[in-house]
């Protein structure tokens, strides 16, 4: 019986390719940077299975091109470059890669948040240019982290990681969620709940990890950063458009805070120009990018593929309805 033929758009890690060749037979895209959209198109057309990155559309245009297709493996946590509904629609399932991000993602908010307080990027960029003449007092100085507040908008896995790492630096933390999780956790954690408005009002440091969804689509707006401390800084390591980066640029222009660390954008991969400033740390959507957590996620979505298409149920569906139709 001939293997199930499967596109990936990106040639991934030698341990998922292992997985994947008991039980498919894959294509994969080698070829430097991401595939153009019309190669994709093409490539699913006899395909039952995809696998894909964030940088990939998996919508009704897509699906029409592929009329065998039967899965589509997101190599991500997130999935906002998936219809799922469309998905559902014409019977595919749609699978993301949960719960081996989180430490590392966490260790990455906690990367921009002590570089941007603390002046890294200018402090390097000075030592590489070769006009670092000498020490001075008031040379760089940045601010303190220790000792001051945290506030963590969005309290799942990857806010509770972040809450976790605040302890060694004595930071008081602060949260607010839609879901507040067990009086226990709270307790674990040494976390204090917070309305929205009273967050931002209280933090010296705000670091967001909510999902894309549209009542969190451009979440932090104008009124959201006039109600920050004009010393207080925004990390953001979850999705671009929870952030109006309109918005963020004039409360950087106006003073209204002090910087921001950020890994995701509005318009990947177009950058605001006015984010290219001093104050900003940017970097391009790497808070899960370590050798470890990225095989990780290339495995989880070949394990889903493989489940599926040896008759088991895929670990992480985003549309379970499908399997129940199936």
């Amino acid at each position: 019986m001939p293997k199930p033929k499967v596109f990936a758009t990106h040639g991934l890690f030698d341990v998922a390719r292992q997985i994947l060749q008991k039980s498919c037979d894959v294509q994969y895209w080698t070829k430097p940077g991401r595939p153009p959209r019309e190669e994709v198109l093409q490539q699913v057309k006899e395909k039952e299975g995809l696998i894909c990155l964030l940088t990939e559309k998996v919508n009704e245009d897509l699906l029409r091109e592929a009329p065998n297709l039967r899965i589509a493996a997101n190599v991500a946590v997130g999935f906002d470059n998936i219809d799922v509904a469309a998905c559902t629609k014409r019977g595919v399932v749609a699978t993301n890669t949960p719960g081996v991000l989180d430490e590392t993602t966490a260790d990455f908010a906690w990367t921009l948040l002590m570089a941007v307080a603390r002046r890294l990027s200018e402090g390097e960029a000075l030592a590489r240019s070769g006009n670092w003449k000498n020490w001075d007092l008031d040379q760089l100085v940045g601010t303190d982290v220790w000792g001051k507040t945290l506030g963590i908008v969005g309290f799942g896995r990857i806010g509770r990681a972040v809450a976790r790492r605040a302890s060694g630096f004595q930071m008081k933390v602060i949260y607010t969620d839609a879901v507040r999780p067990a009086e226990e956790v709270e307790k674990e954690l040494k976390v204090e709940f917070r309305e929205m408005n009273a967050l931002l009002a209280e933090s010296d440091f705000i670091s967001v990890h909510v999902p894309l969804l549209p009542e969190t689509r451009g979440l932090f707006d104008s009124p959201k950063f006039y109600r920050m401390k004009p010393t207080a800084f925004l990390i953001n390591t979850s999705r671009g458009a929870v952030v109006d980066e309109a918005a963020l640029v004039a409360a950087l222009e106006g003073g209204k805070i002090a910087g921001a660390g950020l890994d995701v954008y509005e318009n990947e991969p177009f950058i605001h120009p006015g984010l290219k400033r001093a104050n900003v740390v940017l970097a391009p959507h790497i808070a899960s990018a370590s050798l470890e957590t990225r095989t990780k996620m290339a495995c989880i979505a070949a394990e889903n593929v493989v489940a599926l298409f040896t008759g088991k149920r895929p670990p992480n569906v985003l549309n379970p309805e499908v399997l129940k139709v199936s």
